[in-house]
């Protein structure tokens, strides 16, 4: 008789015993059959992007009656299984996910469908199948983020740059995408060249730090970074200033979100674009909820319409961004 894998063994021995432990929650959770009660699991809550996203889907949860519990894994694949386990033993109506990595929310997902809990991603994919291991995924085109990047650097630049890349969160559907799209829209331009490509994790700071050692390594050579979201891109202003080279002139900078800070950025010359990332995911998210509910098929996925800022409507949007 083959015997239970022991991480596998223990891994549902806690969910049963969440599950026998939670039941005052989730007599709370679900009053009635009318109460319908909404779990999502947030990946972290460190940047304006994620509280924006976060706040989206909060206050249309409230404009429409639902319950909303949310939870945070702090930037943790393992918290966010564990998240989404502690969802699951609350016996929340449905799951909505913002998957950290792809491949590492396969046993959350797997643990929701033994539950039978449906689960729709939000704003990156996880390893899996739609109708299957999860309902549908909301989100944006990211391939074509990168592209539509690239594509803006190669007009301004007449097709010939030395590029510093900031990527995402190793592993994260999205770093990947963000990733091929750009090297896809440069690849007619046998003038742009990626010169160095190191992970800035999504942050500031540490997009700082990285942008720093590169600079040191190459320094004027670079003439272009594109980074993969805007925190990235505003560390790495920053750290081409402390290295003598001016942002916008020596070195065009191009990222992906259209957070405020980027927008006031290209505004002072300092960031050249950002491609919109569309953080704010409520009236969508719910849409697709009520439209389950009611039975209807959903496609694989929905993605979701996202602008192109630069100097021409930088100054259009920013008071009504993030």
């Amino acid at each position: 008789m083959p015997f239970p894998h022991p991480r596998r063994g223990a891994r549902v021995a806690r969910l049963a015993l969440l599950l026998l432990t939670a039941a005052p929650l989730a007599a709370c959770a679900r009053r009635d059959d009318s109460h319908f009660v909404v779990g999502f699991s947030q990946m972290e809550s460190d940047n304006p992007w994620r509280l924006a996203q976060t706040k989206s889907l909060r206050d249309e949860a409230a404009k429409r009656g639902y319950e909303l519990v949310v939870t945070d894994a702090q930037g943790q694949t393992a918290k966010q299984v564990s998240d989404v386990e502690d969802l699951i033993a609350r016996r929340v109506d449905l799951i909505l996910l913002a998957p950290r990595e792809y491949e590492g929310l396969t046993p959350a997902l797997q643990a929701a469908k033994e539950a039978k809990i449906p689960v729709v991603l939000v704003d990156r994919e996880a390893a899996g199948t739609a109708g299957e291991d999860f309902v549908t995924f909301l989100g944006s085109n990211f391939i074509e983020q990168g592209r539509r990047a690239a594509e803006w650097l190669a007009k301004q630049t007449d097709g010939k740059a030395k590029i510093v890349e900031l990527t995402g969160t190793p592993g994260s559907s999205v770093a990947t995408d963000r990733a091929k799209g750009f090297r896809e829209g440069i690849a007619k331009y046998p003038g742009m060249q990626i010169i160095a490509s190191q992970t800035g994790n999504f942050s500031r700071a540490t997009a700082q730090g990285v942008m720093q050692n590169i600079a040191q390594a190459h320094g004027k050579q670079i003439t272009a970074v594109y980074a993969h979201n805007d925190e990235m891109a505003l560390g790495a202003v920053q750290a081409l200033k402390a290295a003598g080279l001016t942002p916008g002139k020596d070195v065009l900078v191009v990222s992906i979100d259209g957070e405020r800070a980027a927008l006031e950025a290209i505004q002072r010359g300092e960031l050249g674009a950002t491609v919109e990332s569309n953080p704010r995911f409520g009236p969508l998210a719910f849409d697709t909820i009520e439209k389950f509910r009611a039975g209807e098929k959903l496609p694989p996925k929905i993605l979701i319409t996202d602008r192109f800022f630069d100097s021409t409507n930088a100054a259009q949007f920013v008071a009504d961004a993030y």
